[in-house]
């Protein structure tokens, strides 16, 4: 099966907009708040593998630069693919060679053009039109993509990140449902993409529950060649997968694996069909 519909402009296979562009300026007001209480030695602290805490920092401001060249400034040089490189090999390659680069900035040079270059990033989404076609998002399936749907990707990465640099320095994630609710949101969209090799009956239905304040339900419906989020008939799905919210981010951004997601939902029906939609990942990755 396909991940969504041919010819489809209006892209209702992903289920309703989301509007994430009134949360770039909060969510980037936490960070600063995050990075700028930091003790001096939780910069040399490992975010993730292989990467410290000063590293993912340069990383976020990294996208930031991009976003602003790209979007704002229509700036088109930088790094190209090299031959037959992979877009994740790609990706992988440029954060590496930015971090290099950034190794000579300190903490605190790096935390103040943040703060700078990231408020400029927030009013640059809070003036996008999220209808015009933007850039892909490739575990969602779709290039382009529509602008609501770019700006709710960047959303989440930002907010991971800074999720990673909060439990690097033994912090709980931030739950505040007003935020961690559209990031769930936008993460659910790349059902019908993880669900694309699943063959089903047309009408068949995945339900994917994430419990608590910030949670919500998606249904992926199988539609012909392809699944879809868009608003689904009643009936009983064939399968639903139930998440509590901080395995639902966790899976969906790999800092658990699917069979440790599996093993902590509650699974109602075929528990093949579940297991597929555990597979969920909403990252490059």
């Amino acid at each position: 099966m396909n991940s969504w519909p041919t010819g489809e402009p209006s892209h209702l296979w992903l289920g309703a907009p989301i509007d994430a562009r009134p949360l770039f300026a909060p969510e980037h007001a936490a960070l600063m708040a995050t990075l700028r209480g930091l003790a001096p030695a939780d910069w040399g602290k490992e975010a993730v593998p292989g990467w410290t805490v000063r590293d993912l920092a340069a990383h976020v401001l990294g996208d930031f630069y991009g976003r602003l060249a790209r979007d704002r400034d229509g700036h088109r040089e930088g790094p190209a693919f090299a031959p037959g490189e992979t877009l994740e090999a790609f990706i992988h390659r440029i954060n590496q060679e930015w971090l290099d680069a950034f190794s000579r900035v300190s903490p605190a040079a790096l935390t103040d053009t943040l703060d700078l270059v990231g408020g400029q990033v927030a009013r640059l989404f809070e003036a996008a039109d999220p209808d015009c076609p933007s850039l892909g998002v490739s575990w969602a399936g779709v290039d382009p993509a529509p602008m609501w749907l770019d700006s709710a990707r960047d959303f989440t990465e930002f907010w991971t990140h800074r999720q990673q640099i909060r439990r690097a320095v033994g912090q709980d994630t931030d739950a505040d449902p007003r935020i961690l609710s559209v990031v769930l949101d936008t993460f659910m969209r790349a059902l019908p993409h993880t669900l694309r090799d699943v063959a089903a009956p047309t009408g068949t239905q995945i339900q994917v529950r994430v419990d608590g304040p910030a949670g919500g339900t998606w249904t992926a419906t199988a539609a012909g060649d392809c699944w879809s989020l868009a608003e689904p008939d009643a009936g009983r799905p064939a399968a639903l997968v139930a998440l509590d919210a901080e395995t639902a981010w966790r899976l969906c951004t790999r800092g658990i694996q699917p069979d440790t997601a599996l093993a902590r939902a509650r699974v109602e029906g075929d528990r093949e069909l579940a297991g597929a939609a555990c597979r969920i990942v909403s990252i490059v990755y």
